[in-house]
């Protein structure tokens, strides 16, 4: 009896010491489609797909909340990306994840949107993107099964990082309730009617519209190289899967840690488990 009570209490010491693995995480690197990190100052894809992109205009990389960052003008610069069978040219895509960190210079701006990325155009297509004080993030797929669209939105500050994030989860062809979500710092802030996205064949941007979209507003059709963005861009992903609140959180983690002194030991210690996850 006395031996049963011992071992018990090992197993028990040992459950504690060990690391809690999360449940909700849902990250599958098997699905990468590309990972923009901006850390050697161009468009690289820092994923083995290999998705580099071409800078219009001059964006300048400096230093940003994990690692490098690129300043982006709000004028004339942005990044130009080639069509990728794993974000706009095959599908049909029944989950998929976009984020991004993010610096607004001026949030306030009303009279044109700030756009962080955007792959599609006016039929489907997905985007992140500022405008008069809020960020939006916005699904649609206007043909195949008629979803006309979702652009949940928060309010943020100027001069403020953030982490944002669209997802389309398990989603199939036709339009149902909580498919598409957005993700703020973190949190799951919306979910709405969403169905999967299926090819599309228009462009895809950072920093700028590259070629035709759908805002909230209905505008951004028939539109390329406008509303471009002020500020800092950081960490740009695209999955093929659909993350969950523990891969938001490890996203959204640079938020929390000081820019200053431990920060870049602190950063990369976190993207290091990340990895080994």
């Amino acid at each position: 009896m006395q031996a049963s009570i011992s071992t018990f209490c090992i197993v028990l010491l040992l459950g504690m010491l060990l690391p809690i693995v999360s449940t909700d995480a849902q990250r599958d690197e098997a699905t990468v489609a590309a990972h923009w990190d901006f850390n050697s100052g161009d468009a690289k894809d820092a994923s083995k797909k290999g998705l580099d992109g071409n800078f219009t205009g001059k964006p300048k990389a400096v230093e940003g909340i994990a690692g490098k960052a690129l300043q982006f003008n709000g004028k004339s610069d942005g990044i130009k990306f080639p069509d990728s069978v794993d974000i706009n040219t095959g599908g049909p895509y029944t989950n998929r994840t976009v984020a991004a960190l993010f610096y607004c210079d001026n949030a306030k701006i009303d009279d044109r949107k700030q756009v962080i990325f955007e792959e599609g155009g006016a039929t489907r297509g997905l985007i992140l993107y500022v405008h008069g004080g809020k960020v939006y993030a916005g699904g649609w797929n206007r043909a195949e099964y008629n979803w006309n669209g979702a652009w949940p939105s928060a309010d943020i500050k100027s001069k403020q990082w953030y982490h944002v994030g669209l997802v389309i989860r398990d989603a199939r062809d036709k339009v149902e309730s909580k498919k598409f979500e957005m993700w703020l710092d973190g949190k799951r802030i919306a979910q709405e009617k969403g169905g999967q996205l299926h090819a599309h064949g228009d462009d895809i941007g950072v920093g700028h519209l590259n070629q035709n979209t759908v805002y909230h507003d209905g505008g951004g059709g028939g539109q390329t190289d406008v509303d471009w963005f002020g500020g800092l861009i950081d960490e740009v992903l695209v999955y093929g899967s659909a993350f969950d609140e523990g891969d938001f959180t490890d996203l959204a983690a640079p938020l929390s840690v000081e820019a200053q002194g431990k920060f870049t030991t602190t950063w990369a210690t976190l993207k290091a488990q990340r990895t080994e996850k």
